[in-house]
């Protein structure tokens, strides 16, 4: 896995984020401003270049949504294509049936009310008597295309200068990643192209919320100090330079006659789910009598391809050990991986006996979404006919479907117990396989012990391609659910392995549940940090206060807001140097609610082999 080498952001994204910010600007006075509706959304999205249809509305704005925020509308844009004028072209020439650059008034509503997203007659009615600017009948849709791409570019352009020239507008230009998009199980596959073209035809404005517009003249209002002065008066610098990592050794070094100890391990994967959460494996560790323990955590090479060097082996991963309570709600923190020896994630110490919750964790600084430019459009074929015609799967699918076997054969036998089909089923399907269904597995696939074999594992894979004769659809849900691109190219996942080793007695290890964003992992990291570090107050705030962990490899800071309102704390890392952050931006902004703690960031160096230097700049927003 690659990083740029230049801590400043590329011009490429400056300008989608200047190009998000105009899009925002142009329906809501400032981009602190919630969109509070699906028809807001769409609204918006349409003035990004985007045309939704109700199926990608739906997989951002499901039923328990109830706002998104601009940094919310920034990683939709990055999933969702601009349509093209090529493109829309494309769609409208699929409803010109006679191709002479025209599409009638029946021709439209041909394709408007039988396929796609069914608009009624009426309402293709008040579409066409809108675009059917001559009122000869026919609408000109090459002209129309370029009309609306061209009258999209404007506006934004319109935008962009207002920007430029509001120095109030460019400083508030911020949203709060407190929210993100909602899991939605709506596919992301492409609507029908008639349902592109209908997204592309004008939809009538709406208003804001009253409340947005109040909250605005109340920010309107003149004060007594300029506002650059106040923002300079919250505001709070935090340098901290590291050294190279590589430079160092680890302060825990590996006992002594290690092999002699007692050993379990237990593997386990990060997945990066389509908000941009991960999701993982918990686990319970039990001692039966106090110890000297040496835990580890690191990613895990696959071995299909050992010329070829894992991508994700750079991404940082942690283990945080919490006792466990009466309920899991009665745990609190015991100790975290704080030593890095080059892959490995360390921690050294003694633990009394008892049963413990181990919490895998990674920062997001190395493990995020990658662009789809990137990925080429045409697949790597997943099954082929043999020569006597009968379906089979490819070299390539194969060696994949033996590397998520290695993953999810979670205790390392080299087989796979139900327990463990049924967390790879969760994971792909979201239905577990019951005893019964189990029972004709072993009639049907390879086992041993009652377990699936590798071998076995191959053979219910092509029987589920038989039985879709051919058709890839099926395995490509569950590739992609694993963290596979079309490339075949493991690029949304970390495959990492936990060891526990003890002195003195034998431990054990067994996984829990997938959880994505654990309220018990967030409060074990909380606690790590603020148990490390002082608090340090904004200037002229003195009920917010920051809290900066400066760990061996990564530095991680929390915001602490006592006031009895909610805040919004706008971070620059601009004068960062070597630095990746988990928010992914170098700029952004936080809303902590009232009277509660928040993760702001977690930093790591681009490049662990140099100097890199933490500078983080805090400033409280005025309220809106």
């Amino acid at each position: 896995m690659s990083f740029p080498e230049s801590t400043s952001p590329s011009n490429e994204e400056e300008a989608f984020y200047m190009h998000c910010r105009a899009a925002y600007i142009s329906v809501f006075r400032s981009s602190l401003i919630n969109i509070a509706s699906k028809q807001q959304l769409c609204r918006v999205l349409q003035q990004a270049g985007r045309n939704p249809s109700l199926a990608t509305l739906s997989k951002y704005w499901t039923p328990t949504t109830s706002k998104l925020n601009f940094d919310d509308f920034c990683e939709i844009l990055k999933r969702e294509k601009k349509t093209e004028e090529t493109e829309l072209l494309r769609a409208f020439k699929k409803m010109d049936v006679n191709s002479d650059g025209y599409i009638s008034h029946s021709e439209l509503e041909k394709a408007l009310t039988t396929r796609g997203e069914k608009m009624t007659t009426e309402e293709v009615n008040a579409i066409f008597s809108l675009l059917d600017i001559n009122k000869d009948g026919k609408l000109d849709y090459s002209e129309f295309c370029r009309v609306f791409v061209s009258t999209v570019e404007q506006c934004q352009a319109a935008v962009l200068e207002r920007l430029e020239a509001n120095a109030k507008l460019k400083r508030q230009n911020f949203g709060s990643q407190s929210y993100s998009p909602p899991k939605s199980s709506v596919s992301s596959a492409s609507p029908a192209v008639e349902s592109q073209a209908a997204a592309a035809l004008p939809q009538p404005p709406e208003t804001p919320r009253a409340d947005s517009d109040t909250a605005l003249k109340k920010d309107s209002r003149s004060s007594s100090r300029p506002s650059s002065a106040r923002s300079r008066r919250s505001s709070l610098s935090n340098p901290i330079t590291m050294t190279s990592s590589s430079a160092k050794a680890s302060k825990i070094q590996e006992p002594s006659g290690l092999q002699e100890w007692h050993h379990s391990y237990v593997k386990g994967c990060f997945y990066l789910e389509h908000d941009g959460s991960v999701s993982s494996l918990q686990y319970q560790l039990h001692i039966p009598q106090t110890t000297n323990v040496y835990l580890t955590i690191q990613p895990l090479g696959l071995s299909h391809r050992p010329d070829k060097p894992s991508s994700w082996i750079t991404v940082d991963t942690a283990l945080f050990v919490t006792s466990a309570g009466e309920t899991k709600d009665d745990s609190t923190l015991v100790c975290f991986t704080e030593s890095k020896d080059r892959e490995k994630y360390i921690w050294r110490g003694e633990l009394n006996a008892g049963t413990y919750f181990l919490f895998p964790f990674t920062s997001g600084c190395r493990l995020r979404k990658r662009s789809k430019k990137s990925v080429c459009n045409k697949p790597v074929e997943l099954v082929y006919r043999t020569d006597s015609g009968e379906l089979d799967l490819t070299r390539e699918l194969r060696e994949v479907l033996s590397d998520i076997f290695e993953v999810i054969d979670i205790d390392g036998n080299g087989l796979l117990s139900l327990e463990e089909y049924n967390f790879f089923e969760l994971r792909s399907s979201g239905e577990k396989c019951d005893r019964d269904a189990w029972a004709v597995c072993k009639e049907n696939f390879d086992m041993r012990k009652n377990q699936l074999t590798r071998q076995g594992f191959m053979e219910l894979n092509l029987m589920e391609a038989t039985e879709k004769d051919g058709d890839p659809a099926d395995l490509w849900v569950t590739l992609e659910a694993m963290g596979y691109n079309r490339m075949l190219e493991l690029v949304n996942a970390c495959p990492f392995q936990i060891d526990v080793h003890c002195e003195g007695t034998q431990p054990s290890i067994q996984p829990l549940t997938m959880d994505s964003g654990s309220k018990l992992l967030n409060q074990a990291i909380q606690k790590s940090i603020t148990a490390r570090t002082g608090a340090k107050a904004l200037r002229g705030q003195d009920n917010v206060f920051i809290y900066t962990y400066r760990g061996e490899h990564r530095i991680s800071s929390l915001i602490a807001n006592k006031n009895n309102q909610k805040v919004t704390v706008h971070v620059s890392n601009e004068q960062s140097r070597n630095c990746c952050t988990s928010r992914g931006l170098s700029v952004f902004a936080v809303e902590v609610p009232a009277r509660t703690k928040m993760v702001c960031q977690h930093v790591l160096p681009i490049n662990e082999r140099q100097d890199w230097t933490y500078n983080c700049l805090e400033t409280i927003l005025p309220c809106t």
